[in-house]
């Protein structure tokens, strides 16, 4: 008898025995999927393999003597049956076999492998390629301090827990080697903090012209004209920010408005500011937002969706950036006034809007969808933080106005005007217009820092972690 290695991409060692006669000698406990032993049994099981999947139960249930909580949804586990005196341990597949993991190794009934029957490890074709005949034992040159969790996973039926000591991305590797299977993989992603992406296609429009326009504006990396659209996209958002930025400058207020005198009936004159439309700015602000509506149309049109359309955050922002400028042209249009000239609160507002036309870079900027998404994902933190903050801020402003009731030329007034220096103390901001002049005052202050301190601080490392995993999967350093 010789001993024939096959070498494997994927493994460094592993060899089968070969007899005389070509047959593979029974050396793995008449278990090789190729010994004629295996190969009559096989084709005696071959209707009841066909049908594996049915004995596969619905949920995963722990052994009796085990109390673990499985962490798969649809287990692969099959059912064993108890041993019972005088057995055969080759019918119950009960014998021992031994697995060297880079030199330690590990015992365990070959039944307990063959409860996951679509892992490396459980599946009799796989698992032979790292037989060593010569050792009596499979051989695996892999991460040593991993396998005990792997091999305890057969055991506990699906309780799967990583070594403190191991890395959350080599062990990831190693569950994906020894093919535990998706649903083990994304349970164990999710137990980490990984997140777990749709991965299904994108809806995109059956018609060949609308999908290329789609294609086109939402997606800059098809083609080079999408480039340059994203590109010019950028460049007249940078533009209209700066522009918005500029016309609130002293030098140029009412630029783009001239005083006309109007003479009404009885000789009565009046002064009234209407716009110079040929003014640089306002050709520039036309100009950004004439791009801005063509792109909007166009996205609108070709979208495949309209209702997946509106629900999109980040065509709101879209629109939210047009409408100041839609509705300012409106109304002059309308009064025939400059809209410098009107102090109404619904122009203020517009004018405000008008900063959320910075947004659409998120569009074209990762680190601002990362944002975005750890923001969204950390909503139920923020609420705690404004929730602490707003407890803080009732208890210290009532403690500091009666702390500070009889000093002389108190700051703190009522308990409604302390609000101001407690969010100012609790922040760790501190403009001074605000101070204790008295002993419990100053160390009512004290613990408002303390306090504010510990609201900020609790919160943090949540969505630090979520920030993380959103980065760590977008660089593809998680190792999947």
């Amino acid at each position: 008898m010789h001993v024939i290695s096959q070498t494997q991409t994927h493994q460094p060692r592993g060899s089968i025995a070969v007899g005389r006669d070509g047959y593979l000698s029974p050396d793995y406990h008449h278990h090789s999927p190729h010994s004629p032993h295996f190969l009559r049994k096989h084709r005696r099981n071959a209707s009841c393999d066909s049908k594996r999947s049915e004995l596969i139960p619905e949920r995963c249930e722990p052994d009796s003597d085990h109390e673990s909580v499985c962490l798969i949804e649809k287990p692969e586990f099959l059912e064993t049956t108890s041993l019972t005196d005088g057995h055969n341990c080759k019918q119950e597949e009960c014998e021992r076999i031994i697995i060297n993991v880079s030199g330690l190794k590990f015992e365990t009934q070959l039944r307990t492998l063959n409860r996951l029957p679509n892992t490396l490890l459980g599946d009799k074709f796989k698992r032979e390629y790292y037989w060593d005949a010569k050792r009596k034992e499979f051989f695996f040159d892999r991460h040593r301090p991993s396998f005990p969790a792997i091999l305890y996973f057969y055991q506990s039926g699906g309780r799967l827990l990583r070594p403190i000591e191991v890395p959350t991305d080599v062990f990831l590797t190693e569950l994906q080697f020894f093919e535990l299977g998706a649903t083990v993989i994304t349970a164990y992603k999710e137990s980490e903090g990984f997140l777990i992406e749709d991965t299904g296609h994108e809806i995109m429009p059956k018609n060949p012209l609308q999908r290329k326009i789609w294609e086109l504006f939402e997606y800059p990396t098809s083609s080079i004209l999408a480039k340059i659209f994203a590109l010019l996209s950028v460049i007249f958002i940078v533009v209209s920010v700066v522009n918005f930025c500029v016309e609130t400058l002293p030098q140029y207020a009412n630029m783009g408005c001239t005083n006309v005198t109007q003479i009404h009936p009885g000789n009565v004159t009046s002064r009234k500011e209407v716009p110079v439309f040929a003014q640089p700015l306002f050709i520039i602000e036309a100009t950004c937002m004439s791009w801005f509506i063509i792109e909007l149309i166009f996205r609108v049109i070709s979208c495949p969706s309209k209702v997946l359309f509106i629900k999109n955050f980040v065509n709101w922002i879209d629109i939210v950036s047009i409408m100041p400028f839609v509705v300012s042209l409106a109304m002059l249009f309308i009064t025939g006034e400059c809209e410098g000239s009107s102090k109404t609160g619904a122009i203020s507002v517009l004018r405000v809007l008008r900063v959320a036309r910075i947004l659409k870079l998120s569009k074209h900027s990762e680190g601002l969808q990362l944002l975005g998404k750890t923001l969204r994902d950390s909503v139920q933190e923020l609420m705690m933080f404004v929730l602490f903050l707003g407890i803080g801020i009732v208890i210290f402003s009532g403690a500091i106005f009666y702390a500070e009731l009889s000093q002389e030329n108190t700051h703190f007034t009522s308990i409604p005007g302390s609000f101001w220096w407690a969010v100012v103390t609790m922040t760790t901001v501190g403009y001074g217009d605000m101070y204790p002049v008295g002993i419990f005052g100053k160390i009512i202050g004290t613990l408002a820092v303390l306090c504010g301190l510990l609201s900020i601080a609790l919160p943090v490392p949540v969505i630090v972690t979520n920030f993380s995993n959103y980065y760590r999967a977008s660089t593809g350093r998680s190792g999947f």
